[in-house]
């Protein structure tokens, strides 16, 4: 008799059932969050990593200690690739939002140490990644975002170090920008920085282990002086599982205050340089493997692909009527907006575009126009994110971008009014749970109606509603989708 309440076999076949659900996280055909090799063996060593180190607690290095030979040699092979010297220290962290928010904490509590008072500003364009502008939020820092040019999405240096000073505890540059795939000028601003005696971060979670190995950058790592951080995922072009990411720091006093550290309770002396206490090894184990099996070659031959594929892609859609690459895209991304010098009745917009696709069997990632503070708007467009699987399926990926185009050729965008005219009014309160979702069901989601097959809709109600309002019904709907059923 099975000591089992429900036997192994049942549950791993209603597993599988649930992840035929998932989009693909293999083979090309989703163009962001997943980041595809195309080498199964690798794959398969790093679920066997994983699975060597499973039981262990990536929270004490002192009992398990491989666990610090693992960290060190990660944070070695970054360290190098990235040109620091022995002076850049770091730590693995569980993703790209735990290291920037752990580069703005230390930022923050140096800043203080340097007799810096009452609230610190966390200046960066207004591309930075949304997780600073989560970690303004958690550390009680201003968030001060400059605008960018709306045609290529670049930020002029001039417009960052203009706005440094005292109260600055940190500036952000991005290597590249995640919506418009923009290398910030890291070198103007760094030096900047260093003049006025403010940290520097780069933030490269996407792009630290691409483009190290992609041709023709001007220089944005510890290369450069004045860059006193950079954060690089191992999740996304390192290949590993999800979530492993390095933070790396120059100079050892600035980064010991990146821990928490307390002997004032009667349990264990606590020693965190993270987030997290006790936490898995797997990822951690996964990305070692993953850079002995790779290394500095094998990083570069993969980079390659995705630079060819990149610049195969970039051609297909230049040529595209109706459509326009946003700025000088850096590494394997691309922003795609409407081409507004053709004629009305030959623009394709981005976000038909991108839903037209899907119904060709790839996902693009569609990403809302929005206004800066200075009065412009930032374009609507369609995110592409290039991995060295897309080398593979570029064929097949070029004639769906291309089929799809001219299928929504001269389509009008949705319009915001016109789809916020169905909604009932909204009061001038703050939205309670059951308002919210009145209005998400008033909208077709939420009441187990899923998300809806097109999402330019959705995207145009986001666009057209205050970003308060909009946060509050994304929030609910995510919520709604873990709640338990009744």
């Amino acid at each position: 008799m099975s000591e089992f309440e429900t036997e192994p076999a049942d549950i791993l076949g209603r597993l599988r059932e649930l992840r035929e659900a998932d989009a693909p996280t293999h083979g090309g055909h989703v163009l962001s969050y997943v980041y595809d090799s195309g080498m199964a063996e690798l794959d398969e060593l790093a679920a066997a990593a994983v699975r060597i180190v499973q039981p262990v607690n990536g929270l004490d290095p002192t009992t398990f200690t491989s666990v610090a030979v693992l960290e060190r040699e990660v944070l070695g092979f970054v360290r190098g690739i990235l040109h620091g010297d022995t002076d850049v220290v770091g730590s693995v962290t569980t993703g790209g939002t735990e290291s920037c928010l752990l580069a703005v904490k230390t930022a923050r509590d140096n800043w203080r140490k340097r007799g810096g008072t009452g609230q610190p500003r966390l200046l960066a364009p207004v591309t930075v990644h949304a997780a600073f502008q989560k970690a303004a939020h958690y550390f009680g820092l201003e968030l001060d975002l400059v605008s960018v040019d709306p045609s290529t999405g670049a930020v002029e240096a001039d417009a960052l170090t203009a706005r440094l000073g005292p109260d600055v505890a940190l500036v952000v540059v991005s290597a590249p920008s995640y919506p418009f795939a923009g290398l910030d000028p890291v070198e103007e601003v760094a030096a900047a920085a260093l003049a006025a005696g403010i940290d520097c971060h780069v933030d490269a979670c996407i792009g630290g282990l691409v483009l190290p190995f992609w041709a023709g950058l001007r220089p944005w790592d510890f290369a450069v002086p004045g860059v006193t951080s950079i954060s690089a995922d191992l999740h996304k072009f390192g290949y590993s599982p999800k979530g492993a990411s390095v933070l790396l720091q120059r100079d050892r006093d600035r980064q010991r205050t990146q821990y928490f550290a307390t002997t004032r309770w009667p349990g264990y002396p606590v020693v965190n340089p993270t987030i997290l206490g006790s936490k898995s090894a797997g990822s951690l184990a996964a990305s070692w493997a993953i850079i002995h099996a790779l290394g500095v070659d094998g990083f570069a031959r993969l980079a390659a692909s995705c630079e060819r594929s990149t610049s195969a892609l970039i051609a297909t859609i230049s040529g595209i009527e109706g459509l326009r690459i946003v700025g000088s895209p850096v590494g394997p991304l691309i922003a795609v907006t409407s081409d507004d010098s053709v004629p009305a009745d030959r623009q394709i917009d981005p976000h038909h575009w991108a839903d037209q696709v899907r119904s060709h069997g790839w996902l693009l990632q569609l990403q809302p126009s929005i206004t800066q503070d200075n009065g412009t708007r930032l374009p609507r467009t369609t995110h592409l994110t290039i991995t060295p699987v897309t080398e593979g399926v570029l064929a097949e990926l070029t004639a769906a971008l291309a089929a799809a185009a001219d299928e929504v050729r001269g389509v009008p965008p949705v319009n915001p009014a016109d789809v916020l005219g169905s909604l009932p009014p909204l009061g001038s309160g703050a939205l309670d749970s059951e308002t919210a979702f009145g209005l998400l069901t008033a909208m077709g989601l939420g009441a187990g109606g899923g998300l809806p097959e097109r999402m330019a809709p959705l995207l145009a109600i986001m666009e057209g509603l205050p970003a308060p309002v909009a946060e509050r019904l994304l929030t609910e709907l995510l919520a709604r989708l873990v709640e338990p059923l009744a």
